[in-house]
């Protein structure tokens, strides 16, 4: 093991309820739009493709004004959640800072471009890490973007850290190690570790 590469939704923050207030009112401009908008309900379907959780979320009009309706979500919810931050998962920082003098720190999640940046941003953390990616950057899956940060930054034995099925999937699909964080948001049976706080991440 030379890195880690983390999930961030459900593995180091809960941003739905902050997420929630923005895409409600968002939705509120089209009165087409019927679908109660929930912390829950994003909880729920955190960890799919944008495009996914928009065709779910907005069910009540054509998959094309869901994926519109989206793309004005995440780009509202950005700056409010680099200002009010979300909810971390854990102490985050104090692991992070023990973990970053043993190991170079990496994310990739399943976003836009900026929504990282948030998370960075509102909590001060970004001196922890080397690198980070998403679809919003590259327009790949998450497995793709794994070995992206791999390549770039010469990573030979990482581990991967989140908390659903899908992480699980594209850490297999990228070749490495997968972590799964249980207190997280999702529920995977098939990984080879397991943390039920992030905490635990220091016995690594």
């Amino acid at each position: 093991m030379d890195s880690i590469i983390f999930d961030l939704d459900g593995t180091m923050w809960d941003s739905t309820k902050a997420a929630a207030e923005v895409w409600r009112e968002v939705a509120k401009r089209n009165p087409a739009i019927t679908d109660e908008i929930t912390a829950d309900k994003l909880k729920a379907l955190y960890g799919l493709l944008l495009e996914e959780i928009a065709v779910r979320l907005f069910v009540s009009v054509p998959k094309e004004t869901a994926l519109k309706t989206m793309e004005e979500c995440v780009v509202e919810q950005c700056p409010y959640l680099a200002k009010h931050g979300g909810i971390l998962l854990g102490d985050v920082e104090g692991t992070l800072k023990e973990l970053s003098t043993r190991y170079p720190l990496f994310i990739v999640s399943n976003c836009k471009s900026g929504y990282i940046e948030s998370f960075l941003e509102s909590h001060k953390l970004g001196k922890y890490f080397k690198d980070f990616e998403c679809p919003g950057g590259t327009g790949l899956l998450k497995a793709d973007n794994i070995r992206l940060v791999m390549e770039r930054n010469h990573l030979k034995d990482p581990i991967y850290v989140g908390d659903t099925k899908g992480d699980q999937m594209a850490a297999k699909e990228a070749g490495i190690p997968f972590v799964y964080a249980r207190y997280g948001f999702g529920e995977c049976d098939d990984f080879d570790d397991v943390i039920d706080s992030f905490e635990e991440l220091k016995r690594f």
